[in-house]
């Protein structure tokens, strides 16, 4: 079922997407901004910070010359504990580190786990990254085509505190891991068009990295 439904905290209008199995999303109108994501049991999955500012820019005209860009989708997953997280799919992969004026490191470790700052673009990743919460027993699988980089982001205590809108402790539940094309820009002549796609879905935590294969 599909609704259109003004949110009652910034007025913006946004949709309300219902599966008969319970399932529930929400998505803004404006910048089609998923804000929320909440499976049969009715647990919220994606992070949104209780600071969040919404104050819509205006649009971007266009224009008849080439369009040079990078891109990343901006997925703020919900997580029981940060320290209890961990990465597979992009080991022995380079990545810039953006905390060393992006420096370009090889990852080392056999799963990417967290107990500081964390800023990353993991370079030529592949189609599937799981994302395992030990905690919630829960495993996201992110499936992407077109996005050949992924970005790995928490601010961690220090940074989250001096963000105006993001909660003091709000880093210890919630991860960033972007879809991205970021180290080769993308160029659009005039009438040209470019597709990407990312796909996330929450599974039992018994899902591993054997399993992501590149279909």
């Amino acid at each position: 079922m599909v609704e259109f439904v003004k949110d009652g905290a910034t007025g913006m209008e946004k949709v309300l997407l219902r599966e008969p199995g319970g399932a529930t999303a929400q998505i803004h109108l404006y910048g089609g901004h998923v804000t929320s994501w909440r499976n049969e049991r009715g647990e919220e999955l994606l992070f949104l910070s209780s600071k969040a500012i919404f104050k819509p820019p205006k649009a971007i005209r266009g224009d008849t010359k080439p369009f040079t860009f990078t891109f990343a989708l901006h997925t703020y997953l919900s997580v029981s504990d940060i320290s209890e997280v961990r990465i597979e799919g992009l080991e022995t992969l380079d990545f810039l580190d953006n905390l060393q004026e992006k420096e370009r490191f090889t990852e080392q470790g056999d799963a990417i786990t967290f107990d500081s700052e964390v800023d990353r673009i993991y370079l030529g990743t592949p189609t599937k990254i799981a994302i395992i919460d030990h905690d919630k027993k829960r495993t996201f699988v992110l499936k992407k085509e077109g996005l050949p980089d992924a970005v790995v982001w928490n601010p961690w205590e220090k940074k989250a505190k001096a963000m105006a809108d993001f909660g003091d402790d709000e880093y210890k539940h919630m991860l960033c891991v972007e879809a991205a094309a970021v180290e080769k820009a993308i160029t659009l002549k005039p009438g040209e068009e470019w597709k990407a796609r990312q796909e996330i879905s929450a599974v039992p935590s018994s899902y591993f990295s054997g399993q992501l294969d590149p279909c």
